[in-house]
């Protein structure tokens, strides 16, 4: 296996791997590919423990960090911490969810909803994880939600880091070449977490063809991917590699919590659905009675980011944790970004065996798209 991503990254296998656990970021990079590190949900201390982690582990094989530092929040430019965002969450909010757990037999009250055990990242952090995140051997730094702030960008390229970034559009794909990105991310709607509307399939030879025109970059192609014939099909359709994510949610190394692994090893491809009730921006999850609330017409429209989250993360949190203990209610609403290609994870393997996976299905696709060409 040899494209552009695997000599910029130096790694055998062009799979790159998105995960908040440090523990897949290092077995997906000892099999050949390359761990990201979802890093924007620590303190600067915890990321520091867990890049000191991985670092111990992977013994100098290439890994990444991932900061999201969105364009547009809620209260940017105002340096607000985390009681000032919450003082912000209208009642009217806190009283739905409240309304929605009672439905299902979990009492709860405004405090139980805002917690401030929950924490979003605030406006000066970004920056301060990124500091953290260069004092170890990273060699990516990927953003997402926009263009990555200038900081990012500038001081990545004094590093000598390459920095990706995430589209879902052709226009958006241009705005980041423009803006100085090393590598895109173009990721289709088939995939968990924020995504656009346009799909995978289409996607990527629209970006490819739309930023020659500007420079040309690496384009990783994200969206529904979990097998290697279909990081195969990436690459013939222009791409250098496959960004994944959803694929190591049901590894035993993951953080997905247990009853939301069941779920998703049982969901078809058609168990997932886009939803602003999370995070306030439209993200593919796993459907549940949670999903169904915020869809439903007595539901307030959902909070920018991240005031959705502050009201949404501390009960799906207890959710978890209650549906592991049998709670049926509970187990209702569990729910987890995911996406469509949920309906291929059918089997819980260690990421290392899902690496291997990709690498062998992806030499049978080629070979088979060599075969079907006449000499």
């Amino acid at each position: 296996m040899k494209t552009p991503i695997c000599d910029l990254l130096g790694i055998e296998i062009p799979l790159l791997a998105f995960s908040h656990c440090r523990d897949v970021v290092a077995a997906v990079t000892n099999a050949g590919g390359f761990g990201v590190l979802g890093a924007s949900s620590h303190t600067p201390e915890q990321l520091e423990e867990e890049l000191t982690w991985i670092d111990e582990h992977v013994q100098g094989k290439p890994y990444g960090a991932d900061i999201v530092v969105p364009e547009k929040f809620e209260g940017k430019g105002q340096h607000l911490g985390m009681a000032d965002l919450a003082g912000r969450v209208p009642t009217v909010h806190t009283d739905f969810v409240t309304g929605v757990l009672a439905e299902h037999g979990i009492e709860a009250a405004r405090e139980d909803v805002v917690r401030m055990e929950f924490r979003a990242n605030q406006e000066d952090e970004g920056e301060q994880l990124l500091e953290v995140a260069l004092r170890h051997p990273i060699k990516l730094i990927a953003n997402a939600l926009g263009v990555p702030p200038q900081y990012m960008i500038d001081r990545a390229k004094q590093a000598g880091i390459p920095v990706a970034a995430l589209v879902g559009a052709k226009e958006h794909a241009l705005r980041q070449v423009r803006a100085g990105v090393d590598i895109l991310v173009a990721q289709g709607t088939e995939a968990g977490g924020h995504c656009g509307e346009v799909t995978t399939m289409v996607l990527i030879p629209e970006v490819v063809e739309a930023i020659k025109s500007v420079r040309e970059v690496p384009v990783l192609a994200a969206g529904g991917i979990v097998t290697g014939r279909q990081m195969a099909a990436a690459v013939a359709l222009g791409a250098a590699g496959a960004w994944t994510g959803s694929v190591w949610l049901t590894t035993p190394e993951a953080e997905t919590a247990p009853y939301t692994v069941e779920k998703m090893i049982a969901a078809t491809s058609r168990d997932t659905v886009r939803s602003a009730g999370r995070t306030g921006k439209p993200s593919r999850q796993l459907k549940s009675a949670w999903t169904d609330a915020w869809a439903r017409p007595d539901s307030p429209e959902p909070l920018p980011m991240p005031m959705q989250s502050i009201i949404s993360e501390p009960s799906l949190r207890r959710i978890d944790r209650l549906a592991e203990k049998g709670d049926p209610g509970a187990q209702e609403l569990a729910t987890y970004w995911v996406g469509q290609g949920v309906g291929l994870m059918n089997k819980v393997k260690p990421a290392r065996e899902v690496v291997l996976d990709f690498a062998q299905d992806y030499i049978e696709a080629t070979e088979r798209l060599a075969g079907s060409v006449d000499d």
